[in-house]
């Protein structure tokens, strides 16, 4: 009984162990449950708190992405139902261009932007098209019409430059880089813009509002027009340099051939200018030109357009420029006949414009060689000295013009055509043609020796001669062979200065000229052209002619010119026979007066100095029987120079100009009087010819009139 009492009370006291156990663990689990659930709550707060914004954000950046693609998608319906004819945007220049040829044909000479013709993706050379993808958007043929990846290599090499975002690199793609050039489909319009260049300014600009409609347009191009025919309006609307717009104008600018036919040295060339077209312009930058295109000869090597062998022979064998690339002749010559012609077919054409002139290159560039070397070896460095010279046939046909030192410029001051400045001696042969004309011989005399003139409102003047010595009787010829200034104006004052003014006006000098008695001194002032062309008229027999330089004008591609020869040969002034004798005296200014340094052996040669006050002006206006050359020195401001006459410099100019000409093409003798007069008169003796020659001409003139014949 006790034993089974014991085990009871046992199993009673395990039961209660047990039950405590139980409920102790329960108690524990209860307690634990409550902590972990504490902890959940708390880090589920935490959560969701840093969820917060996330899911604020990405609920706005849902929603705004896709209102921005259906903005984007509007834009790029917008635009590209707006886009015409992938063939309307290929020539998209607001003015036309003008192409000069010389008289061989052969251009010398480009103003305005030319456009060489339509290339095409498929019909331009495959190495062209090589290098500008490999250069320009490696990824042309993958993307959309922009590449993000491409946008943030520029960002990030921008921001390491030193630069803004948005400044230096852009990233932008062929497709991009066409939008830009079409302006985003806005074609230029005077009605908004000033001028072309502000136009271009305003497609240029890169703010970021920009930017975004530019990536817009040109997903648009990529929904509206296929890849060739974008890389074919790129091709045709790049700005190349030198006036160059499309790589065919710039092949034909820089190589002379076609964009279908570049090699891969020119091609990587033409692709390279995209980067800087102005700046590294071949024609005034070829060692620029040629370091870029190595950098695109070795894209193209990178990106397997070209094996090594080939890029190695591209980079040893670089790009050279055409003869007609180089020339840079005559852009003095080239503004004077823009300015010739009309200004609708020039300089505010609207047409692409074939200008067939007068100009020899050859002589131009040997022109410019003498005043090179005359300056060289002449002239003080420190001299501002200018110079000046016009080359012209008898019949005006103007074959060469310097206008300044610097030859290679274009569109600044002409001092062949734009200056004023006296003439000086060289205005003397229209006193002695108005005494020919009348009847008076080269050697009838008159006499060097002192002489006032009462000039009203000035008192008297005394004239004095160069060397301040004189004479005594002298014919016209050694008068004028030696410049001597008391017998011009003494002829003068007898034949009538009206009558003097009037020949040199007749003559084409334009220019106002003096009243007084200095009008014989040349004492007032005309260009060099106007006096180059009055001596043609000279040596043509008598007759007028006014210079010209064009020849014809043209439309491109069209056979029937549109304006012919601007100038030639005018009304008669003087007599064949007075011209002759006038002629005759000038070859003596050569021969044994002051114009001897332009004597040629074995060539006959006429001409006339000039040296004005002070030494402010030296001429020399000269011919053989094919060329007039005229030459003039002297400083912009007026100031003297040291000791130059017409004989000197001028002269030697003139003689190194007409040596090279005469060496291509022997001239003949010149058109002058070969035999003396069976008599001669003494303008001391004889106050007034009865009936002059010119006289007897206005009176038969009149009798025909009268008599009703033609």
């Amino acid at each position: 009984m006790t034993t089974k009492n014991t085990e009871q009370r046992q199993r009673l006291t395990a039961d209660k162990r047990k039950q405590s156990s139980k409920e102790s663990r329960k108690n524990k689990s209860a307690t634990s449950h409550k902590s972990n659930k504490k902890y959940f709550n708390f880090f589920a707060f935490v959560w969701f708190v840093f969820l917060l914004p996330v899911r604020i954000f990405w609920a706005i950046a849902w929603r705004l992405s896709l209102v921005t693609s259906l903005l984007v998608a509007l834009g790029v319906a917008y635009f590209a139902v707006g886009l015409p004819k992938f063939t309307d945007l290929i020539d998209g220049r607001a003015k036309g261009s003008v192409t000069l040829l010389d008289q061989h044909g052969k251009v010398f000479a480009w103003r305005g932007d030319q456009f060489g013709g339509i290339v095409t993706a498929e019909s331009v050379s495959p190495f062209l098209k090589s290098a500008i993808i490999a250069t320009e958007d490696k990824r042309f043929y993958r993307h959309f019409g922009i590449s993000p990846r491409g946008v943030g290599s520029a960002i990030r090499i921008n921001i390491r430059s030193g630069r803004g975002p948005l400044s230096g690199n852009g990233g932008s793609t062929i497709t991009q880089q066409t939008a830009k050039l079409i302006c985003l489909g806005q074609p230029y319009s005077i009605k908004v813009w000033k001028s072309e260049r502000e136009y271009e300014r305003s497609c240029r600009r890169t703010t970021l509002w920009r930017k975004v409609k530019e990536a817009t347009f040109a997903i648009a191009m990529e929904a509206r027009y296929s890849k060739d025919e974008i890389l074919t309006i790129y091709l045709n609307r790049a700005f190349l340099g030198a006036g160059a717009r499309g790589f065919e104008a710039a092949a034909q600018r820089y190589f002379g051939k076609s964009a279908t036919q570049v090699n891969p040295a020119e091609a990587a060339m033409l692709a390279g200018l995209l980067k800087a077209p102005s700046k590294l312009a071949p024609t005034d930058n070829l060692s620029g030109a040629r370091a870029r295109a190595e950098i695109v000869i070795q894209l193209m090597n990178q990106q397997n357009y070209l094996n090594k062998a080939e890029a190695n022979f591209a980079i040893m064998t670089p790009a050279s420029l055409s003869s007609a690339a180089t020339a840079r002749a005559g852009g003095y010559f080239a503004d004077w006949v823009m300015a010739s012609g009309p200004i609708f077919f020039t300089r505010e054409t609207t047409e692409d414009v074939i200008i067939q002139t007068t100009f020899d290159q050859d002589i131009q560039k040997a022109t410019e060689a003498a005043v090179r070397r005359t300056f060289k070896n002449k002239i003080d460095d420190k001299s501002k000295a200018q110079v000046a010279v016009v080359v012209m046939n008898a019949d005006g046909a103007v074959r060469a013009m310097i206008g300044g030192r610097n030859t290679k410029i274009t569109g600044a001051f002409n001092r062949a055509t734009q200056a004023k400045r006296q003439t000086g001696s060289a205005f003397k042969p229209f006193v002695y043609a108005t005494a020919l004309d009348l009847g008076y011989t080269p050697f009838d005399i008159v006499r060097d020796e002192p002489v006032t003139y009462n000039i009203p409102g000035s008192g008297d003047w005394s004239p004095g001669n160069y060397n301040d010595g004189f004479s005594g009787d002298v014919t016209f010829t050694y008068a004028l062979a030696e410049s001597l200034n008391i017998p011009a104006i003494k002829i003068s004052e007898h034949v009538g200065r009206e009558l003097v003014r009037k020949t040199a006006y007749d003559f084409g000098i334009t220019s106002e000229l003096a009243i007084g008695p200095a009008l014989a001194l040349g004492a007032s002032e005309s260009t060099l052209i106007e006096m180059t062309g009055a001596y043609a008229g000279i040596l043509n027999g008598g007759s007028s002619v006014l210079p010209y330089g064009l020849e014809q004008l043209s439309l491109l591609g069209e056979t029937t010119p549109l304006i012919g020869r601007t100038g030639g040969i005018g009304e008669r002034v003087i007599s064949n026979e007075a011209a002759k004798a006038l002629t005759f005296m000038m070859h003596q200014v050569v021969q044994t007066g002051t114009g001897q340094r332009a004597k040629i052996q074995n060539i006959e040669v006429a001409g006339k100095t000039g040296t004005t006050q002070s030494f402010r002006d030296a001429w020399f206006i000269g011919f053989t029987a094919d060329f007039v050359i005229g030459v003039w020195i002297g400083n912009d401001d007026n100031t003297p120079l040291k000791g130059v006459t017409g004989g000197t410099i001028p002269a030697e100019i003139w003689y190194e100009t007409m040596d090279f000409i005469v060496n291509q093409s022997q001239p003949g003798p010149l058109p002058m009087m070969r035999e003396k007069p069976k008599t001669t008169n003494s303008l001391e003796l004889v106050k007034k010819k009865q009936n002059s020659l010119m006289e007897n001409r206005i009176l038969g003139a009149i009798w025909d009139a009268l008599m009703g014949k033609d």
